[in-house]
């Protein structure tokens, strides 16, 4: 069977981003721990974890919140492969490239684990000096495990919240506690013409394969992309300047309104005394220092 060509790459990829985006919000309906929690306290308590987990320097106590993470996804009724996939597919890639040179000797000096390559003396390449010896300290090992592990958890902290979480709640809840207004319309307004322009991006890949019979070469290809590309960004400039006149002719004055129909309920009580002792806890044994 053929390759798939670029067009064809791009439609499923833009398939596959409508899909994740449906399946997120249908995690955020679901009968679960923290789906039925005010989403003002969820965004206080987990903005909370989040500086604990960014200021603590303790292996066990970070590991300590990530299980925390791990449970309340269970709780909540979240795929554990679904969260696991969001989470550790991103560090590998990015945050594992920046801790890797950090477990050398080279990087980190300290106590060596495991050696290997062993020079007859030290010696500099351009602005590097490298030792006699390379090897993996275990300083560096720590450091490195440190850094990932924070990161693992800040991600999962912040999949949670939002997989839990509808977005028009969450902006709602970011506008109970005094987040500007205009930032929040920006927000919403954003979130929803991305998946609109990706239906339209969708239609018109759809609409070219449909009407392409044999194979195309690149150089064509390319051509009727970067045509496509223009004629989004010409729909989406005209589509601002309706969206803005109409908003002004049903009244819009430039101030956002928005309606607040949060209940905090003894369930929530439970969950902010229950993160409050648990951080405090952490603080009373000296996880913080």
């Amino acid at each position: 069977m053929s390759r798939k060509n670029f067009v064809s790459k791009t439609l499923a990829g833009l398939t596959e981003a409508i899909k994740q985006a449906v399946f997120a919000e249908r995690y955020a309906r679901l009968p679960g721990l923290l789906q039925g929690l005010d989403p003002r306290g969820k965004i206080i308590t987990f903005l909370a974890l989040l500086i604990a987990t960014a200021i603590t320097r303790h292996l066990a106590v970070m590991a300590l919140i990530y299980l925390l993470t791990v449970i309340l996804a269970a709780a909540s009724r979240i795929p554990m492969l679904f969260f696991m996939k969001r989470v550790w597919l991103f560090i590998p890639l990015f945050t594992g490239a920046i801790a890797l040179p950090a477990i050398f000797n080279v990087v980190t000096p300290g106590q060596p684990l495991i050696t290997l390559i062993t020079f007859s003396a030290p010696f500099s390449w351009g602005p590097l000096h490298f030792p006699a010896t390379i090897a993996i300290t275990q300083q560096g090992v720590h450091g490195a495990a440190i850094f990932i592990l924070r990161v693992a958890t800040s991600v999962s902290l912040s999949v949670l919240l939002v997989l839990t979480t509808q977005w028009s709640r969450l902006l709602q809840a970011l506008t109970a506690l005094r987040f500007p207004k205009v930032a929040i319309l920006i927000f919403g307004m954003t979130y929803r013409y991305i998946f609109l322009f990706i239906k339209v991006a969708e239609e018109m890949f759809l609409a070219r394969t449909s009407r392409t019979v044999g194979p195309t070469d690149t150089r064509e290809q390319q051509n009727w992309l970067s045509s496509r590309l223009g004629f989004l960004l010409t729909r989406s400039y005209n589509l601002s300047n309706d969206v803005y006149l109409a908003m002004l002719s049903r009244g819009w004055t430039g101030n956002a309104r928005f309606l607040d129909d949060f209940r905090f309920t003894w369930q929530d009580t439970v969950w902010v005394v229950f993160t409050i002792t648990f951080l405090g806890t952490i603080f009373f044994l000296g996880g913080m220092q």
